[in-house]
Order: C-alpha cells, then sequence, then structure tokens
C-alpha cells in the first residue's frame, strides 16, 4: 500500500470512528423523566418521538389530543364591562352538549344565578366537533336596579353603576371562551348583544370548532441562515434546534432589519423583547437589539409595557431595558450607544426610586416581571393598587441587576461618583432582598410580600426571580446552589410558578414558558449542578422538538401546548432562550467591557466536539471548537497559539480559530427537587358577623392558618374566629389542605373602632369637577387634570400622636384593569417631606362611577392639625402628565390610625 492509500485509510478509520462515537451519543440516554426521554437525536414522549433526521430537518408524530377528549359540560360565567363580576370563585354556570345533540342547544340564564346542566354525561362521551349552543343572558332585574338605585350590587357587594354599564360578556373554559376576564374586552367575539332591547342579552357559539390547526409532521430549513453563526455537534437534534431557532428568527425580521411584529404586541411585551436580548439575540443580532431597545424609549425614559392597572408604576420591570441595554455594549463596545443609554437609563431608575421604592422594607414595589396577568400570579381580591404595594423577588432581582448595570455604566464614562450612588443604591436593595424574601426553612426566595398594611410573604416559587437571583449574585454562592437543588422541578420542566393556582387557566399559571426554562439552565449552569442542566435542557429540547416550533409555553401538567392563553408559534423569547443555551452554556460566552470571557459548562452526557463557526464579535470572525466535558478549561489556543486564559480582548479583529479543550473533570451531579405538579385550595373570603369573622368551607381544607397583623396566630379546624372590633386589627386566613400546601392569604380584614377613622372631603381644598358621574360621597369630586388642582393642600386633625394610614378613595376610567398605561401617580408630603408616593390606576374603561381606594402611605403623625399635599404638578421632580389620560378622580381622603 502507498503513502496516499495508507493516508487515505487513516481517514476513513478517523470519520468511521467519529460516526460509531457520533452514533453512540445518540443512543444513549441525556435524561429521563417519568414524561419523556432525550437522547442525542430524538425525543420520545410515550408513543409520540421527534426526531432530527439532519441538522436541516426535524420529524415529528406529536398530536395535541385537547380537542379530542373534550368534556361535553362546558363551564362559563357573565362579565360587565369584562368584569370577574357575576358568581364568586370557583363557581360558574354550566351546560352539556353531548355529541349526539346536532342541533343547536338554548339556554336561558339569570345573571347572578347558577345554572347547572342535570343532563348526565356517559363515560367516554366527547364534545362532537362543531357543537353549537346559543345562550341567552336575563339582565332585567340588573336593570330594574339601575333604574330604581342608580346601580346593581353584585354578589360581594360591589355596586355596578347604570352610567357605567358598557358591554356584556361570556367567560369559560372551552374555546372560543376563555377565562381571562381582564382581556375580554379584547375579543369582540364574545360579547353579547341585545337585540331588540328587552334587555336579554345572547350570544350563538360553535365549541370545538371544525377547522382546528393540525399539528405539524415536518420541518425543514429553507431560510438562509448563513450570516449568522453555524453550529455543530454530535447531537444532530441540538443542532437542528439551533438551526430552527435561527430561521424564526430571520422570520420575525422585516428587511429593515426591525422587528415584524404590530404595535400593540410590542407595547405589550417589551419585558419579552428584553429578555430576548440578554438571552441571545445581542450577541448574534445586535444591530437588531438596538433597534428594538430605542423602541422602547419615550421622551427620553423607558416605557413600560403596557399591563395591570394602566402600566407603570403599578408594573415596573421596565428596569430589565438597563440591563439588555448594557450587554449590548459589552458585545459591541460602541460608546456612542453607551452614552445615549446612560442618561435613558440613569433618567428612569432615577425615577423608580422616588416612586417605587419603599424604604420601610429596603425594597422596590411592583407587579412580578412576565407574570403580569394579574389572576395568573396574584390573589383574586388583589386590586392594582395592592398589586403595586407588593415587592416580587423577579421584579427586585431585575432592579439590582439594573442599578449594577447603571453603576458599570457610570464607571466606564468616567462618571464616578454617579457610578458609586447607584452601587450603593444596588448593595443596599441586595440586603433589603436577602432580608424580606429569603426562607431559611425552604433555602429559596419567597415570591413576594403582599398584604395591605401588614405584608406577609407568598412562599411560592417564581422560576424565573430564582434564576435571576442566581445570574445577578442577589444570593451569595451557597444559596444559589441551594436555589437550584429546591426549585421545584416537574416532569415536563420548571413551572413559572408552584404550586399552582386552582381556577385559574392555564397561561402562566399551571405553565411552563421555555424563555424561563432557558435562564434556569444557564443559573444551573453556573453553580455546576448538572442534573438540573440537563432536566432545564430537554424540557425545551422536548416543546421545541415535538411542536417543531418554538412556542411561548406549554402546560405543566401535561406538557401540551393548548389549552394556553394567548399562545404563539416562533416565539421570540423562546427561540431565543433556546440559542441562549449554546451560546452561554456549552461555550459560555461571558462579554465584558474590554473582552469576550468563555467559561463553556458541558455535562457529561452531552461530551464531544463542537463547534460554533462565522460567529462575528465586534471586528473579528471567529470559529470556536471545544471537546471534554466538566468546566475546567485544560488548554486554550488562538490560531495555534497558547493562551493563558479564554479571553479575547475587545480590539480583536480578522478571522481567528480558538480552540478550547475541557479536561473531562467530574463535577459532582448535583440534586434536584423532582415533586409532581400541585394546585394549592381556593383561598377564604371572610365576612363579618355578631362579633365573627366566618367564611365558607373550602373544599380540601384540613386547617386553617390564622393571621393578625401579619403574624400567624393559631392553627384551626373550624370556619370561623372571634375577633375584638376596638382595636385596630388586619385578620387574614390561610387554607391547608392535608399535604400542608398554603393557599393564598384571604384578604385583609380590617377591624378598628369608628373613632379611629377620620374621613376628609377632598372638593373642600380643590377645583370641583362638573363632570357627571355617581357614588362619589359629600358635594363632589376633584379632577387631578384640572388646571389648580395640580397641588392639593388638606388638614388633618389628628387626635392623638400615633401611626396613620393614609389612603385616597378615587376613580380611573381611562382604560381597563388588564390593559394600557394610563396609571395616575402623585406624591403626598408634609412638612415638605415627602410620605410616600400615591397611585391611581385604571378601574375600568370608561367607568368613572367605579370607586375604589389608593395604596395607603402610612405615616407618623403629631397631635393637632396638620398640613398635607398631594403634589401632581409638571414641576414634580418625575414625569406625571397632567392630562385627563394621566388622571383621576379623587373623592375624599381617610386617614386610620393604626398604632
Amino acid at each position: 500500500m502507498n503513502r496516499r492509500s495508507k493516508y487515505l485509510a487513516f481517514i476513513v478509520s478517523i470519520l468511521s470512528t467519529l460516526t460509531a462515537c457520533s452514533g453512540n451519543f445518540n443512543k444513549k440516554e441525556i435524561f429521563e423523566s417519568e414524561a419523556f426521554v432525550l437522547y442525542g437525536d430524538r425525543v420520545v414522549q410515550g408513543t409520540f418521538e421527534a426526531k432530527a433526521v439532519s441538522p436541516q430537518e426535524l420529524v415529528s408524530n406529536y398530536k395535541s389530543l385537547y380537542y379530542d377528549t373534550l368534556s361535553p359540560r362546558i363551564n362559563f360565567k357573565f362579565s360587565i364591562n369584562g368584569k370577574d363580576n357575576e358568581l364568586p370563585s370557583g363557581i360558574y354556570h354550566s351546560v352539556v352538549v353531548l355529541p349526539t345533540e346536532k342541533t343547536e342547544k338554548i339556554v336561558t340564564i339569570k345573571f347572578g344565578t347558577p345554572y347547572k346542566d342535570e343532563t348526565s354525561v356517559p363515560s367516554k362521551a366527547y364534545l362532537a366537533s362543531g357543537a353549537k349552543i346559543k345562550i341567552k343572558l336575563d339582565l332585567r332585574e340588573v336593570f330594574t336596579a339601575f333604574e330604581k338605585e342608580g346601580f346593581y350590587t353584585n354578589f360581594n357587594g360591589v355596586k355596578i353603576y347604570k352610567e357605567d354599564f358598557s358591554r356584556v360578556y361570556v367567560a369559560g373554559n372551552i374555546k372560543p371562551l376563555l377565562w381571562d376576564f381582564d382581556n375580554l374586552v379584547n375579543h369582540p367575539e364574545l360579547e353579547m348583544k341585545d337585540h331588540d332591547g328587552d334587555h336579554i342579552y345572547e350570544i350563538t357559539l360553535t365549541i370545538n370548532p371544525l377547522d382546528k390547526k393540525g399539528d405539524r409532521q415536518r420541518w425543514k430549513l429553507t431560510q438562509d441562515i448563513s450570516s449568522f453563526p453555524a453550529y455543530s455537534s454530535p447531537y444532530p437534534l441540538s443542532d437542528a434546534l439551533h438551526n430552527m431557532a435561527l430561521a424564526e428568527l430571520i422570520e420575525k425580521v422585516k428587511p429593515d432589519s426591525t422587528l415584524l411584529v404590530d404595535k400593540n404586541w410590542f407595547n405589550n411585551n417589551g419585558n419579552q423583547i428584553n429578555n430576548s436580548i440578554i438571552l441571545s439575540l445581542a450577541t448574534i443580532a445586535p444591530e437588531l437589539a438596538k433597534k428594538i431597545l430605542m423602541r422602547q424609549v419615550q421622551d427620553n425614559a423607558l416605557h413600560q409595557s403596557d399591563g395591570t392597572g394602566g402600566s407603570y408604576p403599578i408594573s415596573t420591570d421596565r428596569a430589565l431595558w438597563v440591563i439588555a441595554s448594557w450587554e449590548v455594549y459589552k458585545v459591541t463596545g460602541d460608546v456612542n450607544w453607551l452614552k445615549t443609554c446612560y442618561e435613558i437609563a440613569k433618567k428612569s431608575l432615577e425615577e423608580d426610586r422616588l416612586l417605587v421604592f419603599d424604604a420601610d422594607k429596603g425594597l422596590m414595589r411592583g407587579e412580578s416581571s412576565f407574570l403580569n396577568q394579574r389572576e395568573q400570579s396574584y390573589p383574586k381580591w388583589m386590586q392594582p393598587t395592592d398589586i403595586y404595594e407588593s415587592m416580587a423577588i423577579s421584579t427586585n432581582a431585575i432592579h439590582y441587576g439594573a442599578l449594577n448595570s447603571l453603576s458599570a455604566m457610570a464607571k466606564q464614562l468616567s462618571k464616578s461618583a454617579e457610578g458609586m450612588k447607584y452601587k450603593v443604591w444596588a448593595d443596599s436593595l441586595k440586603t433589603g432582598i436577602n432580608k424580606q424574601l429569603w426562607i431559611d426553612n425552604k433555602s429559596s426566595y419567597a415570591q413576594y410580600l403582599y398584604g395591605r398594611v401588614n405584608k406577609i410573604t407568598s412562599e411560592r416559587s417564581d422560576a424565573l426571580g430564582l434564576a435571576l437571583a442566581v445570574l445577578y449574585d442577589v444570593a451569595d454562592e451557597d444559596r444559589q446552589k441551594a436555589i437550584m437543588e429546591n426549585v421545584p422541578v416537574l416532569p415536563f420542566g420548571i413551572a413559572c410558578i408552584y404550586p399552582q393556582t386552582t381556577f385559574i387557566p392555564s397561561y402562566q399559571n399551571n405553565a411552563i414558558w421555555p424563555f424561563v426554562q432557558s435562564y434556569i439552565a444557564i443559573a444551573a449552569a453556573k453553580v455546576h449542578n448538572e442534573r438540573s442542566t440537563l432536566a432545564s435542557l430537554a424540557a425545551i429540547y422536548r416543546a421545541s422538538a415535538m411542536y417543531l416550533t418554538n412556542k411561548a409555553a406549554f402546560r405543566a401538567d401535561n406538557g401540551n401546548y393548548e389549552p394556553i392563553l394567548a399562545n404563539e408559534d416562533a416565539a421570540l423569547s423562546s427561540l431565543s432562550g433556546n440559542l441562549g443555551l449554546i451560546y452561554q452554556v456549552f461555550f459560555g460566552f461571558q462579554f465584558e467591557p474590554d473582552g469576550l470571557r468563555l467559561k463553556p459548562y458541558i455535562p457529561k452526557n452531552l461530551r464531544g466536539e463542537r463547534r460554533l463557526t462565522n460567529f462575528k464579535y465586534r471586528n473579528a470572525i471567529l470559529d470556536i471548537t471545544s471537546s471534554g466535558y466538566g468546566n475546567v478549561i485544560t488548554s486554550v489556543t488562538l490560531d495555534g497559539r497558547e493562551l493563558e486564559e479564554a479571553f479575547l480582548p475587545g480590539d480583536i479583529s480578522g478571522e481567528h480559530s480558538l480552540t478550547i479543550i475541557l479536561g473531562d473533570n467530574q463535577i459532582p451531579k448535583g440534586e434536584i427537587h423532582s415533586t409532581p405538579n400541585r394546585f394549592a385550595i381556593d383561598m377564604p373570603a371572610l365576612s363579618y358577623d355578631n362579633g365573627k369573622l366566618k367564611w365558607r368551607i373550602i373544599e380540601g381544607a384540613a386547617n386553617y392558618k390564622v393571621l393578625k397583623n401579619g403574624a400567624m396566630q393559631t392553627l384551626i379546624d373550624r370556619n370561623e374566629i372571634n375577633i375584638n372590633q376596638n382595636e385596630f386589627a388586619e385578620y387574614q386566613i390561610i387554607a391547608l389542605d392535608s399535604a400542608g400546601i398554603e393557599s393564598f392569604a384571604s384578604a385583609p380584614y380590617m377591624v378598628y373602632s369608628p373613632e379611629a377613622e377620620q374621613v376628609i372631603e377632598i372638593e373642600n381644598f380643590g377645583k370641583v369637577s362638573k363632570e357627571q358621574v355617581e357614588g362619589y360621597s359629600g358635594k363632589g369630586f376633584v379632577d387631578l387634570s384640572l388646571p389648580g388642582n395640580d397641588s392639593l393642600n388638606f388638614t388633618v386633625n389628628v387626635p392623638d400622636t400615633g401611626v396613620y394610614a393614609i389612603d385616597f378613595r378615587y376613580a380611573n376610567g381611562n382604560g381597563s384593569i388588564g390593559a394600557g398605561n394610563k396609571c395616575a401617580a402623585a406624591f403626598l408630603e408634609h412638612a415638605q417631606q415627602s410620605l410616600g408616593a400615591v397611585v391611581f390606576p385604571q378601574r375600568g374603561s370608561g367607568e368613572w362611577s367605579d370607586w375604589g381606594f389608593s395604596n395607603k402611605v402610612v405615616a407618623k403623625l403629631d397631635k393637632g392639625e396638620q398640613e398635607l399635599k398631594l403634589i401632581v404638578a409638571n414641576n414634580n421632580p418625575v414625569r406625571i402628565r397632567r392630562s385627563r389620560e394621566k388622571s383621576a378622580y379623587i373623592d375624599y381622603i381617610r386617614v386610620i390610625k393604626i398604632k
């Protein structure tokens, strides 16, 4: 055999060995849960299998069985003005439509009176496709009350005024119905109509429609993805999913290099955009990231995504923008970008400090980040003002990361004094988080603090918040490891929230969002928890491979992608998270102002050689190869030259080859907390009766925890307690099931002697509005948007020196509770010192007779006449617009002595 033949034989031998190794990788289980098994080239879930035919092609036989196994019993409620205001939680109407019924079923139901169809449902009887039902709603009693009283009083004592009555909707459990009350106003197809003026409203629905979208069976790469990095490994499934994510990203980008999304989607999803940038878009598409970041800027300050009660400052996670913009700078080194972003970030975080910071707790207020669908993650009693007063782990971790990013920006721009100020703020916030939210016996952070005068902890798990606490170093090293070992891992992945809330549809409740799972995977890799890393990666790969797209979410209980409220294919956050696994875990990219550091982490089950070619970093094009497993780098070379560390300077240019060899070091696999999916039981609702607080017996409750002023008093098995009404106290009840899983706490029931409360009519201190609304007290009310009402001075006659809770009865009809950005805000001052911010969130579109209370400002007041001032003027240090669109009506001030 000549030399050439020997050489060819050697090459063939090497290729055969590599092919055999690759085949072995594909046959070996990478991760197995109770629900599915992940291999190198496929994922198997029972009879379903998704497989990578090649890096450019995937096939799947997955079939959603949701529509094939629907119960013929349809549950629903009615809604006036898009609110859940007909029946108590857990009570609804039901109608049975058997598959044998070929004609349209017609039912007539009286508003507020539960209706249950007693038709017997045979075993294995399912709802037929195209089933039709005509629902007639009798609202005559409501309209009679409108004429007699001017309002209708619903089951829990809320008055619905005639002037505010607008529309009637139906909500329910089977498409096209949905349980998302806050967003019913965005579903005109669910609005009922009174066609002949008899106050009988009607709607005809086709349930389980015939023209359902089928499951995909094949994905094949058809887009040109050559402008992005190319990834290859011994694992075809990982390679194909990387390519599918790039292809779906390309489909979302317009020719002008901006996102192909409508304005409403963009306004509602700022946090998902920013998460996508942090996870991978800054890495591979920094110019696109810049454009979509700047779309979130208005008046040189950050726009908060539309949300609960009129958005900011009820929702406050816009600070994530600061982290994303800093990430873009670290990738690009663009100083002009940094200068622009610094001023925007500085203005916005300074504003947050005034409107959002709670000095008593040392925490930032506001809705949980991303979990912005109110009833999905909060008790149903919590109004937007209550959510403003809550303090969430996710939102606080983001603010901590944002302040550190702002401090780093200042340092980079040689603004050392400003940088130090923001670092002090960040360190103080970190102290507050660890003091107020860490739960020792769970080795985890609380979901949030909530309540009114007294705050308690929700000990549920918030997966995003926990991941961010690890990634942004809110937790120390020991706590980081403990968090990743204790976060609940369900058979299909890690749910956004755990345990789930009963009677709430799947969206963020009872759901797994791949981008959150990606954050968990990156956090697990950071602490070298191999099992947690593999569990998260497998959950993401199962979903995207089975569905042949990067769905926004899937159900935690069964792994299916339906029914999920507002689910979508090719979700930007999901595809970005999928890509982030490659860049941030397998290659360990850590961008720094002066260069790129690589800290790969490869679990042993994913060992082998992987390559990332055509990766564009600033003025360089890099081909990166890594081999081995573990996290210890034994060799790193650039163009064949040995480097001391895996770090590339920011001024590198030209084409280069980087080779990293890992030392196959044995790392402890780490623990995970595997658990079945669980649902918490319903929470009690309290009522007063002759010296006692009572509540209905909660199904599944073994005991009830009694809280007084935020502290546990006793554990009982009955459904009533005696109370003393002559002292100030807030009572709450938590129901516990036999496994000790807690419900949310009931709404605080506040008791105090009549002498402890003082009501001050605001019309005596401001310009009275001439608008025609109902339900106010006294002789009128004040419109904050009117000239002259920009600063309201009022007098409180304080009977005794003590601590007082001050709030305002108000109305804001500028938008629905669940959407928009027209929350009004102001400051309460005393003796030229700020007592705190006061927020007046939206309460319903056009519902100016729907009165409620602002958040409470707690302050010590001395005995005697005290002058207080409510400031909403343009010269306020915070940007508060004096306009009808950012305004509210104020009825009176309420002052209650609490200590």
